[in-house]
């Protein structure tokens, strides 16, 4: 996108942009991809350009149009009464594209010329600033690079031949712009017409200069005496002002990329004495170790803009491209993240294990070790996706400054060399899916580990030492507060309430009693009254005097002057409040579970949920599971089997008691 932003912002030099990356890594994807959606856009009422046709009437040409018509007539007889009815059918058909009903002749520009390029170039800014008023889209119009082409490019050599040509016939300007129109360029790849593309495997052109004879024909009656005005052009014209591309630089693609090193440095082409411009975008695709080609060719050098397309290091486009190539519906065989933690194994073997960003940022790794790898990468991963893991210390967190980020971005250009390529990946997707999908069981964690340990057995390098256990501690993680979040109920009104009045009350000594002036509740300030609610906020008690300072400070300094008084916000919009109300909720949920798995009953009635013997048990149980099943579908895109298969797995492996979060 920046080397996009650049085409209109930057100064127009003629290069070729090479897409470089290793095997497999979606390059021809890619670029298929960005071509199909450019001729989408090139012939959409939004993105049309026009090109410029030639409307010569018939009157002008020597023995007028049925002279014409009769000529084609006797040379169609000759051919057929010759055998060759076909070459006379064709040449009939070539006539009459280009003559219209009401007697006019077409030439279209063979290299697509913008129609206003002829206007002459010392005309051009005159002409603009008559035909527009003086608003906004003239100021850019005049100042902006990306118009620079409408006042300095030039028409192609026909289209200026022709212009002089019927110039010194009329001797006005005017009488010559009658015969110009603009008719839509369409682009069309599998004609070759504004995109065009080469495989390796596609042999040259023996003919390399196109004309149009009867174009030719016309042309020399229209002037006689003139042999300056000759219909030639070559392939490139075809794809001026549009792109043209070559699929790996090997075979006969590597003499294509000779060919363009003139073009390249000029802009221009030699068809027999003609010097044709060429405008093009020119993309190529190339291999690693075929980068050595480009060392020989010195001329190169500056002419080459090298575009990385490593592997796939973003998680949501690695399931994408398995959505795309199985169907949409491979995510209704997965318990939710599995897909994506099938993706973040691929992806793990493609990253490099040593990231000075990473360890800059986070310093030592184990104080994450319940979470995350020793080397960073799953948390580089959800960096590369844009979410911060809320198991990230509010330190971390707020060290996560936007010079960081880039940093850690900027480095992930080193990564994606290595690894498993996309075919790699699509191939084994496709073995693991079809050996354990099922209808009465959805995929596991246990599956995933299952292949994935089998596959690391023929090749222990493949993956860091550890990475499977570190996936499967965060996933663990991750959908224990799933179902913590679903059962959690608690009276968040009053819990509301709680904090406002630690709030108003930490600005008084103990044994005062006072009127809250937001809750107007009355307020009796004594340390049981503080510990209540520092029980909720998980403030050590040694801690507490501490935490009641600070928390008075922010309130006197800032929510109090600066948002309330200030800015007029609620007190609870204020920064302060959202900070204390965020962790005692959060708190609330990591115990949320405590009561529930200490019952043998709960345990018992999760796995029978949704059976007979689900009724016998209490009904406070019964409204208890069934408000986390639902929770679970609705919040988290579970579905019914997910929900209850989830729950069990939580239960069954006792996940509750392997993780004590820190203090937040």
């Amino acid at each position: 996108m920046r080397h996009v932003d650049s085409f209109k912002t930057g100064v127009k030099q003629n290069k070729i942009y090479i897409f470089d990356g290793p095997h497999g890594s979606g390059k021809s994807t890619f670029l298929n991809n960005l071509l199909r959606k450019f001729e989408e856009y090139a012939n959409s009422p939004e993105g049309v350009s026009y090109e410029v046709v030639w409307r010569l009437k018939h009157d002008h040409l020597v023995g007028g149009v049925h002279s014409l018509n009769s000529l084609t007539d006797k040379l169609a007889w000759v051919l057929e009464n010759d055998g060759q009815r076909e070459l006379a059918s064709e040449f009939k058909c070539a006539c009459k594209d280009h003559v219209t009903a009401d007697g006019y002749f077409d030439i279209p520009c063979p290299s697509h010329d913008n129609p206003l390029l002829l206007i002459p170039k010392e005309m051009r800014r005159q002409f603009f600033d008559d035909l527009f008023e003086n608003d906004e889209f003239k100021w850019h119009l005049f100042t902006e690079k990306k118009y620079e082409w409408l006042f300095q490019d030039e028409p192609c050599t026909f289209c200026v031949s022709l212009y002089q040509e019927l110039i010194k016939k009329y001797h006005d300007p005017l009488k010559v712009m009658d015969y110009v129109f603009a008719r839509p360029y369409v682009f069309n790849r599998r004609l070759g017409q504004g995109v065009s593309v080469f495989n390796p495997g596609d042999k040259p052109l023996r003919h390399t200069v196109l004309s149009n004879e009867v174009i030719q024909k016309n042309l020399d009656a229209l002037l006689p005496g003139s042999k300056r005005v000759s219909y030639l052009y070559s392939r490139y014209a075809k794809t001026n002002n549009g792109i043209y591309a070559l699929m790996d630089i090997k075979s006969h693609n590597t003499e294509r990329l000779m060919e363009l090193h003139n073009i390249i440095s000029d802009g221009v082409h030699k068809v027999e004495d003609i010097e044709e411009n060429v405008n093009s975008l020119l993309f190529a695709l190339m291999n690693p170790e075929d980068k050595k080609l480009l060392d020989d060719m010195h001329a190169f050098a500056d002419r080459v803009e090298f575009i990385n397309i490593p592997y796939v290091l973003d998680l949501q486009t690695e399931v994408d491209i398995y959505r795309e190539n199985f169907g949409k519906h491979i995510d209704e065989s997965f318990l939710p993240r599995v897909l994506h933690n099938f993706a973040r194994i691929i992806i793990a073997t493609r990253l490099r294990t040593q990231s000075e960003a990473m360890e800059e940022w986070i310093g030592g790794p184990e104080k994450y070790a319940l979470y995350c790898d020793k080397h960073l990468q799953l948390l580089k991963m959800e960096i590369f996706t844009g979410h911060i893991p809320e198991w990230l210390s509010e330190e971390d967190v707020s060290n996560f400054t936007a010079k960081r980020r880039q940093k850690i971005v900027a480095e992930s250009e080193k990564d994606g060399w290595k690894g498993l390529s996309g075919r790699d990946s699509i191939k084994m997707f496709n073995e693991f899916y079809s050996t354990y999908v099922r209808d009465d069981k959805l995929i596991d964690m246990s599956m995933l580990g299952k292949y994935f340990r089998e596959f690391c057995k023929n090749d222990r390098d493949i993956l860091p030492m550890g990475f499977l256990d570190s996936l499967l501690r965060m996933y663990n993680y991750t959908v224990l507060q799933e179902v913590k979040e679903s059962l959690y109920y608690y009276n968040e009104e009053q819990i509301s309430k709680d904090i406002i009045n630690y709030i108003f009350a930490v600005n008084f000594e103990i044994g005062a009693v006072e009127l809250c002036e937001f809750t107007s509740d009355r307020l009796e300030i004594t340390d049981e009254f503080f510990e209540h609610i520092e029980l909720r906020l998980q403030v050590e008690p040694a801690d507490a005097v501490a935490f009641r300072n600070s928390v008075q400070k922010t309130y006197t300094t800032i929510a109090l002057p600066q948002e309330m008084l200030r800015d007029g916000l609620l007190i609870t919009e204020t920064s302060l409040y959202a900070h204390l109300y965020e962790k005692c909720i959060h708190n609330l949920k990591e115990k949320v579970l405590e009561p529930f798995l200490k019952n043998e009953n709960f345990r018992r009635a999760v796995k029978v949920f949704n059976r007979e013997e689900f009724k016998t048990y209490d009904r406070k149980i019964q409204n208890d599971i069934t408000y986390m099943m639902e929770n679970l579908q609705k919040k988290h895109n579970y579905s019914r089997q997910g929900a209850k298969e989830i729950c069990t797995y939580v239960v069954d492996n006792n996940i509750a008691e392997n993780f004590a979060l820190p203090v937040k």
